[in-house]
């Protein structure tokens, strides 16, 4: 049967009917016990890995980029880690995709947390030498990321289904947020109170721990079975003929036009305007603890008839945000920015999120070929972001004016609005499982 099927596009362009069944979860979970709406053991022990992966990064992730700042304080070199961690990430994907369809896709979970933990091995080796070898450490991490990103999302279809898969994003961006939320003000408490860069070390360090516990609590999870070929021009044919994908392809580079910017220039800003580990580490912490209430309240209340118009309130507040900088760029315009954002990106991600993988899994066809799509997806993301960087680069390159920065930020985070505009139409198009349906 997957011969048969090798290279075919699953159709989108009539969508089937809703008949209760839900092509969300692969027949290998058929068996799996779940209630309807609710996460089973599988899904909170997924969750479980997925927040000690997150706070790993968030404890010394935010603090790489002041680091090679301290080394070097131009924008250029953090620009270039970042663009080639996302560029490297999106190369690992596609690469990663053909072992994720053939292999184990537990192991390539484990890679991915393995080769974190190597990137800050490197990060302690090289020193404050690490600025020279931004683009080298960049390459680390974007493999790091694309094989636990690959792997996590294909595990993550897999588990969920169409009636619980808003609560488990839900909950996945509320212990992020608590991630997000306590690691950096722990990392920026060690900074300042060591002497030296012995903070930095000891935070690496840490990072390295939890990676290498999030490796063995992977065990845990149980080996998911692989089905089909995998399709290396998948991606392509999709987005030449499935007019749904073409759009949800706008979606996420819309969204990903903001993620490669924002991702690294809000925590700078926020050391540049306050020179201090320790009020970056605040900062966090007060932006990521309103976020915990928004995804808590998000993953409760926001139901799929609410989606579009959440995702809306989201886009606009998320966007609207960066005027504040064209009065002042200080803490307190920084701060106001992150509660704002901290509010909005739930109601912004979660419908979004949620409806891209309903899309995957709107029948048994498509969710057959899960791995293409979420390299597709990735891949998608990951073009935004790399066009955000580049125009950042350019733009820096030939001004870096107060007044050149603040509407070239504008500018680019006009990027949510852009991926409601074209999840408007899968709103409309793609069909889900309705919420009182068992």
């Amino acid at each position: 049967m997957h011969q048969k099927t090798k290279g075919r596009l699953p159709s989108f362009r009539h969508p089937p009917q809703q008949t209760g069944l839900d092509w969300s979860r692969p027949h290998s979970t058929a068996t799996e016990p779940h209630k309807p709406g609710q996460l089973d053991n599988q899904s909170r022990l997924l969750l479980l890995v997925n927040v000690l992966f997150i706070t790993a990064g968030a404890l010394s992730g935010t603090f790489v980029n002041v680091y090679l700042w301290k080394v070097k304080s131009q924008f250029a070199p953090i620009a270039w880690f970042t663009f080639t961690t996302h560029l490297v990430g999106a190369l690992t994907f596609w690469l990663a995709g053909w072992y994720a369809k053939q292999g184990n896709k537990m192991n390539i979970l484990r890679a991915g947390m393995a080769v974190s933990a190597l990137f800050y091995l490197l990060v302690l080796w090289v020193g404050p030498k690490a600025v020279a070898y931004a683009p080298l450490l960049g390459l680390v991490q974007g493999m790091a990321v694309g094989l636990f990103w690959l792997a996590f999302n294909v595990v993550y279809f897999e588990i969920t289904s169409a009636d619980n898969r808003d609560r488990f994003n839900g909950w996945a961006g509320l212990l992020a947020s608590g991630g997000g939320m306590l690691a950096p003000w722990i990392s920026g408490l060690l900074i300042t109170r060591l002497p030296g860069n012995s903070g930095y070390r000891l935070i690496f360090g840490l990072s390295l721990a939890l990676f290498v516990v999030g490796v063995i609590i992977s065990f845990f999870l149980k080996k998911r079975q692989s089905e089909g070929n995998y399709s290396w021009t998948f991606a392509l044919r999709c987005l030449r003929e499935d007019p749904n994908w073409r759009f949800a392809a706008g979606a996420l580079a819309g969204q990903g036009l903001r993620e490669g910017l924002f991702g690294f220039i809000i925590g700078l800003m926020v050391y540049i305007a306050t020179k201090s580990e320790m009020t970056l580490g605040n900062y966090w912490l007060i932006t990521s603890g309103v976020g915990i209430v928004s995804y808590y309240f998000t993953a409760k209340w926001l139901t799929v008839r609410y989606r579009k118009w959440g995702m809306l309130i989201g886009a606009v507040v998320m966007s609207g945000a960066v005027v504040l900088f064209f009065w002042q760029v200080s803490y307190s315009t920084l701060l106001i920015f992150g509660i704002s954002v901290g509010i909005a990106y739930p109601l912004f991600s979660v419908p979004m999120l949620s409806t891209i993988f309903d899309l995957i899994g709107t029948n048994e066809e498509s969710a057959r070929n899960r791995v293409e799509y979420v390299v597709l997806r990735e891949f998608s993301l990951d073009a935004g972001r790399l066009v955000g960087i580049v125009i950042f680069l350019v733009v820096t390159s030939i001004s870096l004016s107060p007044t050149t920065l603040n509407w070239l930020i504008l500018t680019i985070g006009t990027g949510p609005i852009i991926a409601w505009l074209c999840m408007t139409r899968l709103f409309r198009t793609v069909p889900v499982k309705k919420e009182n349906e068992t």
